[in-house]
């Protein structure tokens, strides 16, 4: 019994990790907020990140979801791709509630730099592909990938802003020469497949 019950406690803090709401002790996985107004995400408790839950609030902090969605439907032309000025064959599009419009970020040797997205095209896609235009604003991203400029494999993924960040500060670690390197090719496989993997069908 006294083994079950040691197996099955959460993991213990680390010294110095604490809530950036209250203050309190939190583990080494933990949960976000999104300052929105700052566009900053905040480590947090179980208790401060249950204040915030709720998107349709109008209030300056919202939780940041655990929702993983595939689009194995997703297609994007060429003169699509194109037509969002993204110069890398990646990116990933959220909605800025505070500007009230669709942003666009795309990793590169610097961290993530932001595109000045033309909206009309970008809506042009959500026409095309209505199921997309399901986000939560500020706390969930559509991760588009469109490998070596071939439109026959893009693909689409739908995940948590604090998932998109921690995948460009990796890349941002791994980026070698202007390219990014196989390090950096190795990864964006890795990457994909294990979200994929995690990630279920969008209805």
């Amino acid at each position: 019994m006294l083994r079950r019950i040691t197996a099955e406690r959460p993991p213990a803090p680390r010294v110095g990790e604490r809530c950036e709401m209250c203050a309190e002790p939190i583990a080494a996985e933990h949960q976000h907020v999104v300052d929105i107004e700052g566009r900053q995400l905040m480590c947090v408790c179980r208790g401060c990140y249950l204040l915030f839950v709720d998107q349709q609030a109008a209030l300056r902090y919202r939780a940041v979801p655990a929702r993983y969605l595939a689009f194995p439907e997703f297609t994007i032309g060429p003169a699509e791709w194109d037509a969002l000025e993204i110069p890398v064959g990646l990116a990933f599009f959220f909605r800025n509630s505070v500007e009230d419009r669709t942003v666009a970020f795309y990793p590169g040797p610097a961290g993530a730099t932001e595109s000045e997205l033309p909206l009309d095209r970008w809506n042009t896609i959500l026409r095309r592909h209505p199921e997309l235009d399901d986000l939560a604003a500020d706390v969930e991203a559509l991760l588009i990938r469109v490998p070596d400029n071939d439109i026959d494999r893009a693909s689409c993924l739908l995940l948590p802003i604090d998932a998109c960040y921690e995948f460009v500060g990796r890349m941002r670690l791994l980026w070698r020469g202007f390219d990014g390197g196989q390090d950096v090719r190795d990864y964006l496989d890795e990457f994909f497949a294990e979200v994929s993997a995690r990630a279920r069908g969008a209805v």
